[in-house]
């Protein structure tokens, strides 16, 4: 092995703890835990006053928005709880975290008549962590 001067070798391997995650791992969960929050957000506004939001005339999916809101807040809590346990790194939180997502994506494609834009930027928001949790690559040896 050829060694610097200070006695480091090149190419050797570092050792890793179990809990290390990759940056997109990071990225995944600190935006699972932002869509999380504002969908508990978009939730809230849903329940507590029905003024807030605008309905498009003939849109094939309408809902009540009461009902819709306590789904949101609902999606919100259980993002952000799972954006919490992706920073461990388990394989079970990115799954959980993928399905979650996949959910609150369908969630927020269908919230797109009553407030457009919010809708759209949680919808690139869920994209990202999708591909973030599925195509981050784990630094942990165990």
């Amino acid at each position: 092995m050829a060694s610097h001067a200070g006695g480091v070798h090149t190419g050797a391997a570092t050792p890793r703890t179990h809990g290390d995650v990759s940056g997109r791992f990071v990225f995944a969960a600190v935006m699972m835990i932002f869509g999380g929050l504002m969908t508990l957000f978009q939730g809230i506004a849903a329940v507590s006053n029905d003024q807030v939001f605008v309905s498009t005339q003939n849109y094939i999916f309408q809902f009540d928005l009461s009902g819709w809101g306590w789904v949101h807040m609902i999606l919100g809590i259980v993002l952000v709880v799972a954006g919490l346990a992706v920073f461990t790194g388990a394989m079970w939180a990115r799954v959980t975290g993928v399905v979650l997502a996949g959910l609150a994506l369908i969630a927020n494609f269908l919230w797109l008549p009553y407030y457009p834009v919010w809708a759209m930027v949680l919808l690139v928001v869920d994209g990202f962590v999708i591909w973030a949790l599925c195509t981050g690559e784990s630094r942990s040896t165990a």
